[in-house]
């Protein structure tokens, strides 16, 4: 039996940015995880979740296409990482014997609250990497990136894929998305297996190393939020004849590029101070484009931070879920708290998940594909 675990993620600044290719962000990987379970299963290929425990996915292989019975709409980011990660396998003749996946999640709370911290992402990395291993063929980590961008890519079909890279390099990363056009047009004339060898144009994966002083803190609102409906919504006033959204784009990459020049010199006060400047980028954002990203709640969870001194900002696509604060280790985080809990918002209980630094068939830590 292998096990593997794939941790969820938050986004602490260049959302929506990052969505268009070339364009910067910075992402933690957080330590609640998808677990998988993959046994070798003589009878037949099954998938079973404890998000669905009623139902049991099935499929089989003819003539290297996956063939799914009737197939549950939760089931879909699953679904498309048994189908890449099989094809890949194929292109490669790597037999696979019939499997069973069991597949637990930490990511939504017992009572079925969502906290945006990237299930979908998380449960694909998670499948590939489980599917790789149980067929002998385990990946590195750019190729684990890659195999599972495109399967996100196929049930999603609009998001940057930074929430994929945090679950598959963790820790703090910066992340800059490859043109996701390009990739659609690579399939359609090629292999799985070849895709993967090409270099993906504007790719970007950069490791961070936080201050010593910094802290982090994760706010829940306790209102869950739908990333791609929200990016569409942006996404559909892009183009105004006001060019706000060029100018968006400009800022943010000028910020983000800040805030990674502030980690690499470890200058908490220059991360504090773009982590303000990125919050008012996404808000006036908002407002040209008439979306909510930045909530009564959220707004109140920043304004509570930036009265004791640290930096806040809604996380992700906003509209709710979460919202992350930055502040000194020195500071007194129990009066943010505090005051957190009287406005309702519920501290996360959450640490930055790191990789083991054991795995030997990792890649060099920075990747940067032209």
């Amino acid at each position: 039996m292998i096990t593997v675990k794939a941790p969820g993620k938050l986004y602490i600044a260049g959302e929506y940015a990052v969505v268009e290719p070339g364009n910067p962000a910075i992402i933690i990987a957080v330590n609640q995880f998808i677990q998988v379970k993959a046994t070798l299963d003589a009878k037949t290929n099954s998938a079973w979740s404890d998000q669905s425990p009623d139902y049991n996915l099935q499929w089989a292989n003819h003539n290297h296409q996956v063939v799914f019975n009737h197939q549950n709409k939760r089931f879909s980011y699953v679904a498309a990482a048994i189908k890449t990660t099989e094809q890949y396998l194929a292109d490669h003749k790597v037999p696979v014997q019939n499997y069973h996946l069991e597949i637990t999640s930490q990511l939504d709370s017992q009572s079925g609250h969502k906290y945006g911290l990237g299930s979908s992402a998380a449960v694909t990395v998670a499948v590939v990497d489980a599917i790789c291993q149980v067929a002998g063929k385990p990946v590195d980590r750019l190729t684990l990136f890659k195999l599972s961008a495109i399967a996100h890519l196929s049930v999603q079909g609009n998001g940057s894929l930074g929430d994929v890279a945090a679950s598959v390099y963790q820790g703090w990363i910066a992340y800059q998305s490859f043109d996701r056009q390009w990739l659609l047009n690579q399939l359609k004339t090629q292999s799985i297996a070849a895709v993967i060898e090409l270099d993906w144009p504007g790719l970007m994966i950069q490791p961070l190393t936080p201050p010593a002083d910094l802290k982090i803190l994760i706010g829940w609102t306790g209102t869950p939020a739908s990333t791609a409906s929200l990016v569409e919504c942006v996404a559909a006033k892009k183009n105004a004849p006001s060019n706000f959204y060029q100018h968006f784009l400009n800022a943010s990459h000028q910020c983000v590029n800040r805030l990674i020049r502030a980690f690499e010199e470890q200058n908490l006060e220059t991360i504090k101070g773009q982590i303000n400047v990125n919050r008012k980028l996404l808000n006036e954002l908002g407002r040209n484009t008439g979306v909510q990203i930045e909530t009564p709640q959220l707004t109140q969870l920043c304004q509570i931070v930036d009265y004791y001194g640290g930096a806040a900002k809604s996380s992700g696509a906003g509209g709710g879920d979460c919202g992350i604060a930055i502040i000194d280790q020195k500071s007194d985080s129990n009066q943010i708290i505090t005051q957190w809990q009287q406005a309702h918002i519920h501290k996360l209980d959450l640490q930055i998940s790191y990789r083991h630094q054991e795995e030997s068939h990792d890649q060099p830590s920075l990747t940067s594909q032209k």
